[in-house]
């Protein structure tokens, strides 16, 4: 029998951090488009030359990729240009997407700053990398929450927002302290909104990845066997089993649940 989630017709879902190639981003808008959204992806403009290899060696185009892969799936697509650690861009990126799709059902708040210089003991953590980190994972996130939130409450139609957070959040290991404390922080947006917007019929998730075979974890090949080795499944991790988590949770199928971290990491956190 053939199980199909429902409640994506004449929807809309903003899927931010959207552009990378190996990515949850890309995975998370594609799944949607073929469950039946159209789609606005953001991404920060980066420039050809910080793509990896892999991009590269295909012709990347960033978010323009990710919104042909959309309208493969016979869903529109638009592809903004966009800060989500700006105030201002928010509120222009919500007026964008009301004056093209007149309505926003979905929000996937999946923008996160890369790793860096923050991975570093907190007494030895510049003040700048602190503050990247807070700004682009925690203050983005709420930006685009308030803001896409109040659209949402005011149109009447509920639907969902989705934070993608870590299981950072809830093991903060040493030299993490920034990220840690941003996705911390995330958990603890996404349950007070959950109750703020539950009247509105609005529900509000986080998704809680553990270790996720992407671009962002290249620096940290030379430990990838280690790592993965102490995950009780031994595998790391896909965008696309991220991606059927966001897509339940947008679905008629997950219309009860509302203020949940939902854990997808190969049991992990359960060893902590």
């Amino acid at each position: 029998m053939t199980y199909t989630l429902t409640g994506f017709e004449n929807t809309v879902a903003v899927v931010t951090g959207g552009g990378r190639m190996r990515s949850i981003g890309r995975p998370i808008a594609v799944e949607l488009a073929r469950a039946g959204c159209d789609i606005v992806l953001t991404g920060t403009g980066r420039p050809p030359e910080r793509y990896p290899d892999d991009e590269k060696a295909v012709g990347w185009r960033d978010i323009e990729s990710v919104a042909d892969e959309v309208r493969a799936q016979g869903r529109k697509a638009l592809a903004l240009v966009s800060d989500v650690s700006d105030p201002k861009a928010v509120e222009r990126l919500v007026e964008q997407v009301y004056a093209e799709f007149g309505r926003c059902d979905f929000v996937i708040n999946n923008a996160g700053a890369a790793r860096g210089e923050d991975r570093v003991p907190v007494i030895e953590l510049a003040v700048d990398a602190w503050m990247t980190v807070i700004n682009v994972n925690l203050n983005g996130t709420f930006l685009m929450s308030r803001a896409f939130g109040r659209r949402m409450v005011a149109e009447g139609k509920g639907g969902a927002i989705i934070n993608i957070s870590s299981i950072a959040g809830r093991m903060m290991a040493a030299n993490t302290a920034a990220y840690s404390a941003s996705k911390a922080g995330i958990h603890a947006l996404t349950c007070a909104m959950a109750k703020e917007l539950g009247p509105s019929r609005i529900r509000v998730n986080a998704i809680c990845p553990g270790l996720i075979d992407t671009s962002r974890m290249d620096g940290m090949r030379d430990t990838w066997d280690r790592v993965v080795s102490a995950i009780p499944l031994r595998v790391a991790g896909t965008g696309e089993q991220i991606a059927a988590a966001a897509v339940y949770l947008c679905s008629d199928q997950g219309a009860w649940t509302t203020g949940e971290l939902m854990t997808v990491d190969g049991g992990q956190v359960s060893m902590a």
